[in-house]
């Protein structure tokens, strides 16, 4: 393994001669230059992230946040869409074999990817589901695997941190950058649907499934370190939150800030500042509903006081997943099946602008059956409480909690398929492999 520091220079020389060697064979060879000249800068990046391994994934993480595939949706052609969400998921696979390269890999036996690769397994040994090909399947497992790659490495140092503090910025991040582009005219930093909501550079939903670990991420560096940025910064994205008109991600965030607040002791976070900022929301609640009939063009509000029950189409796609989910019960029909339940170009698709089953849980049953959703459900759980088992008192009710929002608000919205997921993954591998504080809580 490559694990010295002093081995950078030998990774830097190295890179450098296969560069130099890939470049001199496409110059003796001009028919394949253009190809070697492709390598050539391929390698060169891969030679930089495995010299410098935490800030290419600090900033592997903002891009995933940002959901730059809607703008190069709108931007550039539709078609660019799933090329860039390909790029995304296989960067994080790239970086994480480029860690384990150098620091060395680690089997992860209670990671949700053996339950995925199970469901492979069923559904090529039943049949996939019809119009689902092999191909397709392959590629949605690796799909649904790379939020988990960095499960797989061991990590440098300084990963943890850097990877929290990017959580933490990047709906901030994905705001400002989309500024220009709002002031250019080339894409609004606000979409009409059932009233004004916030997308960034990407989706309101995306916006605000990003949004969801910057919070978490706010919220556990604040009872580690009690520092009044993170408050602020914390407050910060909640107003963004509130923005994207997500309802769902809204009310899973205020609970967990919540029952953080009034039921997690912490040395660094005394309860009178805790109790100080409960009454802040306390406060501010009234004032919002007052102002809400002059809010209403902003959509949680206008969806609040006039629809605040609805599903949002929910109810036309889950009838879909539900029949196929019934015609092979326990062993369903294969990874990626949920993508081709709902015909692409049907009237659901067309009227709701979307295919997907919007539950995680009908979506896995349809993939793997009764056993493939028990089997994921069970080694999320056994994931979750072994990676937390090591960190302070405050750090693993926190992080628990979530997952328990999580698991709320997987019946709902798609949180394991979309580029988000690998934003709180990542977060959440984070915090699982970083030191404790010389003076933290000890385990309960």
């Amino acid at each position: 393994m490559l694990a010295d520091k002093s081995n950078e220079t030998v990774l830097l020389q190295a890179t450098i001669l296969l560069i130099v060697g890939l470049l001199a064979y496409g110059v003796l060879t001009p028919s394949i230059f253009p190809a070697c000249l492709a390598g050539a800068a391929v390698m060169g990046v891969a030679g930089l992230a495995l010299i410098h391994p935490t800030a290419f994934s600090a900033a592997w993480l903002v891009g995933a946040g940002m959901s730059l595939e809607m703008t190069l949706h709108d931007l550039v052609a539709p078609s660019s869409m799933q090329a860039t969400i390909a790029v995304v998921k296989g960067a994080e696979i790239g970086l994480a074999a480029l860690c384990a390269l150098r620091f060395g890999g680690r089997l992860d036996l209670l990671n949700p990817v053996w339950a995925y690769a199970a469901m492979l397994g069923f559904g090529w040994a039943h049949g996939l589901y019809p119009g689902l090909t092999t191909g397709e399947s392959l590629r949605s497992f690796i799909g649904s695997v790379a939020p988990f790659a960095f499960c797989f490495c061991r990590l440098p140092r300084d990963w943890p941190d850097a990877i929290i503090r990017a959580t933490k910025w990047c709906p901030l991040i994905a705001v400002a950058a989309c500024v220009p582009l709002a002031i250019g005219g080339w894409r609004p930093m606000f979409v009409d649907s059932g009233g004004a909501r916030l997308a960034g550079l990407g989706h309101p939903a995306f916006l605000a499934g990003v949004c969801l670990p910057a919070i978490y991420a706010c919220l556990i560096e604040t009872y580690r370190f009690g520092r009044l940025g993170d408050v602020a910064l914390l407050a910060a994205n909640v107003v963004i939150l509130m923005l994207t008109g997500a309802r769902a991600p809204l009310a899973y965030a205020v609970g967990v800030i919540g029952v953080t607040l009034v039921a997690v002791p912490s040395s660094t976070f005394p309860s009178h500042a805790r109790r100080l900022l409960l009454l802040l929301a306390a406060c501010a609640a009234p004032v919002l509903a007052l102002l809400a009939d002059r809010l209403a063009g902003v959509r949680l509000f206008n969806i609040v006081a006039t629809e605040a029950g609805d599903l949002s189409g929910r109810n036309l796609l889950w009838p879909w997943f539900e029949t196929a989910a019934a015609r092979s019960p326990w062993f369903g029909w294969g990874i990626g099946a949920g993508n081709v339940v709902i015909p692409s170009d049907g009237w659901i698709a067309r009227l709701l602008h979307t295919w997907a089953a919007h539950n995680e849980y009908l979506r896995i049953e349809v993939e793997g059956g009764q056993i493939g959703l028990a089997l994921l459900v069970l080694l999320f759980a056994g994931w979750v409480i072994r990676g937390t088992r090591g960190l302070g008192l405050a750090e693993r009710r926190i992080l628990r909690l979530v997952y328990v929002a999580f698991a709320a608000h997987a019946a709902t919205d798609n949180v394991l398929i979309s580029t988000p997921a690998c934003v709180l993954f990542a977060f959440s591998t984070a915090v699982f492999n970083r030191l404790p504080l010389p003076d933290s809580v000890p385990r309960a």
